[in-house]
């Protein structure tokens, strides 16, 4: 008789403390409980612990790189919705940099997979170094003549800093793009955006514009 009442008694504290998880977290905490002891409770009370220890985060809205506008070299306001449906290399370059050289490698990416669908896009930057001094037509005539550039290359930005351009600032905040939180940390860092304007990959400025991973991320998305 003794045991079914201690039986009773049991089931009935544990529907009430179930009732309420704040009191049965101050149970556990006092009773030493450890996360692998918790497996030992019943299915039920397992997948109730669970779910209270579930982060209630708000999924996070991912953004595109369609709501940008961005300037040529001419000064002339080019929409990134003019890029829908296209997979994007984002390159912030410069004319004096020690990895000025890879505007060949780019210019040979692109040739090499445009008709698939992909376009790298230039964005000459001052930022680092000082090593961007040209501005407009003399950019465009240094890629052309230089390194036989054909891709689209835009005006002067900043990529870094409190003056970082609208779209850079994008492109290197996780919360918006949802999946990169790398900023360039120099000259020909470089983004990769897939055919729905979402932020698909990065690779750090001396990663070459031939490189096997390179190449493997682009032919991924093509």
């Amino acid at each position: 008789m003794g045991n079914v009442l201690i039986d009773k008694h049991k089931m009935h504290m544990k529907k009430y403390i179930f009732r309420y998880p704040a009191l049965l977290l101050l149970v556990l905490g006092l009773s030493g409980f450890t996360g692998a002891s918790l497996y030992s409770i019943n299915q039920n009370e397992s997948t109730m612990l669970r779910f209270f220890a579930k982060k209630n985060t708000a999924p996070t809205v991912v953004e595109t790189i369609y709501q940008f506008k961005v300037k040529d070299l001419a000064g002339k306001e080019v929409s990134m919705e003019d890029y829908q449906g296209k997979v994007l290399l984002i390159v912030n370059t410069a004319s004096k940099c020690g990895l000025t050289p890879q505007l060949k490698g780019l210019e040979a990416l692109y040739q090499k997979y445009k008709d698939r669908g992909l376009v790298v896009l230039g964005f000459p930057s001052n930022d680092f170094g000082g090593q961007e001094p040209l501005e407009g037509a003399q950019i465009s005539e240094f890629c052309t003549k230089n390194y036989g550039v054909s891709f689209p290359v835009f005006d002067k930005v900043s990529v870094k800093g409190d003056a970082t351009c609208p779209l850079y600032q994008f492109l290197s905040d996780e919360a918006r793009n949802g999946k990169v939180s790398a900023k360039p940390m120099w000259n020909f860092h470089k983004y990769l955006v897939g055919r729905d304007g979402k932020v698909v990959d990065y690779f750090a400025s001396t990663t070459a514009p031939d490189a096997e991973k390179v190449a493997k991320a682009i032919e991924a998305i093509l």
